[in-house]
């Protein structure tokens, strides 16, 4: 599940809260290799017919393979620089 942080006075949730949770979980849920690509990544969220704005926090990922921990931190970074996470949530 998507970690929820009380917003502050002002800031919703989003309807997308936790999909990029949902991507993260779907991603690593058949992997016994424990890596996935950014272009799997990218599949998975055109899949799941992610948002603009989710789509981005993907497409900024660099390439290469990671484990699910690399990955979630990086989309975590991502989502907190464009001060997302009260709206969108972040992934563990």
């Amino acid at each position: 599940m998507a970690t929820r942080t009380p917003a502050p006075s002002g800031s919703t949730p989003a309807p997308e809260y936790g999909d990029l949770q949902t991507l993260v979980n779907e991603l690593y849920a058949r992997k016994p290799s424990g890596y996935v690509t950014k272009l799997e990544a990218i599949e998975r969220a055109e899949i799941d017919d992610l948002n603009d704005d989710l789509r981005e926090v993907i497409d900024l990922l660099p390439g290469g393979k990671y484990k699910r921990a690399t990955l979630c931190d990086q989309m975590n970074s991502i989502i907190t620089a464009h001060g997302w996470a009260y709206v969108y949530g972040t992934v563990e």
